[in-house]
């Protein structure tokens, strides 16, 4: 058996880069879960604290930050979805194969560089 593909749509993985991509993304996702936990913990407000401008604009932040890793942990999950499934490293608009280079610095990527930068460039 040829170990160079992980499906029909030839994405160029390893059976090692499958698993270190499945690895890094399973650190992203405790990572993100954590994070969440801990500013979820600090925004929770004290009896005794009276509001104030700065504890705010800290909650102001907190709420941002946990907005973003909310938004990160859905794009992770997704990505072990689609692992699970066999649609790993398959772009969402052409169906081409993402570039092993780009889900090696982008594990959760759902699209390839030249859809990617289509839709950034359609906002």
């Amino acid at each position: 058996m040829n170990h160079q593909t992980i499906d029909e749509h030839n994405t160029a993985l390893s059976a090692e880069d499958f698993a270190a991509l499945r690895e890094n993304l399973l650190e992203q996702r405790l990572f993100r879960q954590e994070q969440l936990h801990q500013l979820s913990a600090a925004a929770a407000p004290r009896a005794d604290a009276l509001p104030s401008r700065r504890s705010a604009a800290q909650l102001e932040v907190r709420v941002k930050l946990a907005a973003s890793a909310r938004l990160v942990l859905a794009d992770v999950e997704a990505a072990l979805s689609r692992m699970d499934l066999g649609r790993y490293g398959i772009c969402h608009l052409c169906r081409g194969p993402i570039a092993r280079e780009r889900l090696m610095i982008v594990p959760q990527a759902r699209y390839c560089a030249r859809c990617q930068q289509v839709k950034e460039a359609g906002r």
